[in-house]
């Protein structure tokens, strides 16, 4: 079962580990990026961040819909992760049956808008998140459970 999709170009890090995993009881997490599926490195430190218990997969974006489409039949607890909205929006388009998606963190960068403390959208994310609202997919930012969630389209529509 897919208990959460969440996009944070950090992938896993302390909010996820500390703040997310105990809430939601996952048994496997789901990293959806190319880049970080071809670097043993990164998925290597991936791996040792995560708790006893809890597995990790790394997949490419053009592998992960059959992998996450079985887990979500399954009976067990997944958090998906993915670096970006256009990862997302490729999934869901893919068939991965997911109706809320967590915008955790999207940082800083040159010719992107601010809409909460660590979320920075350029054109393309904001494009991306309007085609998964458009899709029915309700989309909420907060980089932790105990945060009161952001509405991501609401405040992406009022600053543009």
């Amino acid at each position: 079962m897919l208990t959460l999709v969440r996009i944070d170009d950090r992938l896993i890090h302390g909010q996820v580990v500390e703040g997310w995993l105990p809430i939601l009881k996952v048994r496997r997490v789901f990293v959806i990026s190319d880049s970080a599926a071809g670097d043993p490195v990164q998925r290597a430190l991936m791996e040792l961040s995560l708790p006893d218990g809890v597995a990790l997969e790394v997949l490419t974006l053009a592998s992960a819909p059959a992998v996450l489409k079985a887990a979500a039949a399954g009976g067990e607890r997944a958090l998906i992760l993915a670096p970006g909205p256009q990862e997302v929006l490729a999934l869901h388009e893919a068939g991965v049956p997911f109706g809320s998606v967590n915008v955790g963190g999207l940082h800083f960068a040159a010719g992107t808008i601010q809409l909460g403390k660590a979320i920075f959208l350029d054109e393309e994310d904001m494009d991306s998140l309007e085609a998964l609202a458009e899709r029915g997919v309700t989309i909420e930012g907060r980089a932790v459970p105990s945060e009161a969630p952001l509405d991501v389209m609401a405040a992406m529509r009022s600053r543009v």
